[in-house]
């Protein structure tokens, strides 16, 4: 019975350490459901671009005496801080389909541009051409999943997400 508690374990963990291993071959490692996490990250990511940074910007609703201006502000802050994240996991989603990985990696340098726009938001110095940069990143996610069959739709996450919350 000893016998058996011993060479039990070892086999069983001798089979999970060749099947996890990734392959010399592949440069990253399969992500299981790759496509449907990047979806799910990339489309609360522009939901949240697109509700709380692209609206009131549009509206004129960060401008100097605008009304709730300082309540925007922060929303738009949070949800760049929100949308950086969101992004940067549905990027290392993508490195685990070969299809989105090669869309998307041209993509990187326009999402960390969202970790500096929060703070800009936040601190009313957001220009006409930062809003734009960031519109122009959220329509390359898009684009590049749609080309390789990840539709990504904006889906506006809560208050409570877009805060930290679970």
């Amino acid at each position: 019975m000893a016998v058996l508690l011993l060479v039990a374990p070892a086999c069983s963990s001798k089979s999970k350490q060749t099947s996890a291993a990734p392959s010399a071959s592949s440069s990253a490692e399969k992500v299981r459901f790759a496509k449907t996490k990047f979806v799910t990250n990339a489309s609360l990511a522009s939901g949240a671009v697109y509700q709380w940074i692209y609206k009131p910007y549009k509206a004129g609703t960060f401008k100097k005496g605008a009304n709730r201006r300082t309540s925007a502000l922060v929303k738009g802050g949070l949800a760049a801080t929100f949308a950086y994240n969101r992004y940067k996991a549905a990027i290392r989603d993508a490195k685990g389909d070969p299809l989105l990985s090669k869309a998307v990696a041209p993509l990187t340098g326009g999402v960390d541009k969202l970790k500096e726009l929060g703070s800009k938001i936040r601190s009313g110095n957001a220009t006409d051409s930062d809003f734009n940069q960031i519109q122009n990143t959220v329509n390359g996610v898009k684009g590049a999943g749609s080309q390789n069959g990840a539709d990504v739709t904006d889906k506006v996450p809560s208050q409570k997400q877009l805060s930290g919350g679970s």
